[in-house]
């Protein structure tokens, strides 16, 4: 296994745990028990890039890893015995979203490219990686996803792929480019919580009378 598999398979496990982390925290929010837990946890985990593997028509990368499920399971048994110790578990669940968003962007970006898929289509698939599961988890527990309110999200996934695709466009090493595409957008997530940035939201207007036509 080369110095980059290797780098690989340690951000997908790391994405894996942070969003596993993440899915605990919205089961303690919802009080479930620990089947609960596990299955949010796991559908956060890996929602994304089974969707990505789906539509790429290539194996679903979990499976051949069963250690991440043993992994997020693990991480939600945590939770559910740890999650009352926290006093704002919903901004922990923030934080630990965001590394997730940040790791699974660009590996979602990668390996779209490494299947041959072009630079646009690697943009979507890393913003489909890190942004999927959350909305499975969201709407599974009832919940308005992340993706869909005012504040950056999926911006915040587009541009660390965006980024990925640019820099190994450019002939940067994918270690570097992977990099990259993390400090983008956690950067770009992190400010967005800390100090509110959101894209402008619709605002309602009145509507316009029309007289009544014979």
């Amino acid at each position: 296994m080369s110095a980059f598999e290797v780098l690989v398979a340690a951000l997908t496990w790391g994405g894996v745990a942070a969003f596993a982390a993440a899915g605990a925290l919205t089961a303690s929010r919802k009080q479930l028990d620990p089947v609960g837990f596990v299955l949010i946890a796991c559908i956060t985990a890996f929602g994304g890039g089974t969707l990505r593997d789906v539509l790429l028509d290539r194996p679903v990368f979990w499976l051949a890893e069963p250690g991440m499920v043993a992994l997020a399971s693990a991480v939600a048994v945590a939770v559910f015995f740890t999650a009352h110790l926290v006093e704002r578990r919903f901004v922990v669940l923030l934080w630990a979203d965001a590394v997730g968003l940040a790791l699974f962007a660009g590996l979602g970006a990668e390996a779209a490219l490494r299947f041959g898929a072009a630079p646009w289509v690697a943009v979507l698939m890393g913003v489909v990686t890190a942004t999927m599961g959350g909305v499975i988890r969201d709407i599974v527990c009832a919940e308005l996803p992340l993706i869909l309110r005012k504040e950056i999200y999926a911006t915040a996934a587009a541009l660390g792929a965006a980024g990925f695709v640019v820099a190994d466009a450019a002939g940067f090493p994918r270690e570097a480019s992977l990099s990259l595409c993390a400090a983008l957008c956690f950067g770009l997530r992190a400010a967005a919580i800390l100090r509110g940035w959101s894209l402008p939201a619709y605002r309602a207007r009145p509507g316009r009378d029309y007289p009544d036509r014979d």
